[in-house]
């Protein structure tokens, strides 16, 4: 059964950080791109970060120097470290797997993760 799962989200105020995790079952996660996507209420899914197979990563110029992606093989597991956190990064986040293959299929658990609660307040 191929799995994502999302976990590390909380309540933090401004300034604060978290460290989101996306472990896979199934499949080794770092043999594909990863990335992080964010939703808050009313808006669009917003892609804040990605990590490609040779270890690059493109990001969003509102987490630009404050969050950063990295892997741990052992435990089949990408983190997102959030720092320096703004309300506004206030949203649910997603991991993704084969991002181009996530982008049609949305709702498929083969691509995505359930998703963790991110708030941040002033």
């Amino acid at each position: 059964q191929l799995q994502l799962t999302n976990s590390g989200g909380g309540s933090v105020q401004t300034g604060g950080s978290l460290r989101l995790s996306c472990t896979a079952s199934g499949f080794t996660l770092t043999d594909h791109d990863v990335a992080w996507f964010r939703q808050a209420p009313g808006n669009e899914c917003e892609l804040v970060m990605t990590r490609r197979t040779d270890g690059t990563t493109t990001y969003s110029d509102s987490v630009k120097g404050r969050f950063t992606i990295s892997p741990d093989n052992a435990q089949n597991t990408v983190y997102l470290q959030m720092n320096s956190l703004k309300p506004e990064d206030t949203g649910m986040y997603y991991c993704a797997h084969s991002v181009a293959r996530a982008s049609l299929s949305r709702d498929d658990p083969n691509y995505w993760g359930q998703g963790t609660q991110v708030t941040v307040s002033s």
